[in-house]
């Protein structure tokens, strides 16, 4: 049976603050080749999952924003266009097989 070392937090505050640097370093340690994410994590203290967070916060690449999405374009509505004719629904037309 292996032991762990255990961190009790004794202060009023109970989260722990980590560095950026902190972050980088372990996100750093998940890209090399062969890491083992668990491990590292465990080996920090932490959950996989935060580890993984961390990975996709200082890995995001932002993608360009363009103006398009957020241009509003005037509409105007206007009684003076007939209104389109309806396409018939009846069945399609029998078509002659060829030989």
């Amino acid at each position: 049976m292996t032991k762990h070392p255990i961190e009790v937090i004794t202060s009023v505050e109970r989260r722990r603050r980590w560095s950026r640097e902190d972050k980088e370093r372990l996100v750093a340690a998940c890209l090399e080749p062969g890491a083992v994410l668990p491990e590292i994590a465990r080996g920090a203290g932490i959950h996989v999952s935060q580890l993984f967070r961390w990975r996709k916060e200082l890995c995001q690449i932002e993608e360009p924003k363009t103006e398009t999405a957020s241009r509003l374009v005037p509409v105007i509505v206007s009684e003076a266009v007939p209104p389109a004719s309806p396409i018939p629904s009846g069945p399609p037309a029998a078509r002659r097989q060829s030989r």
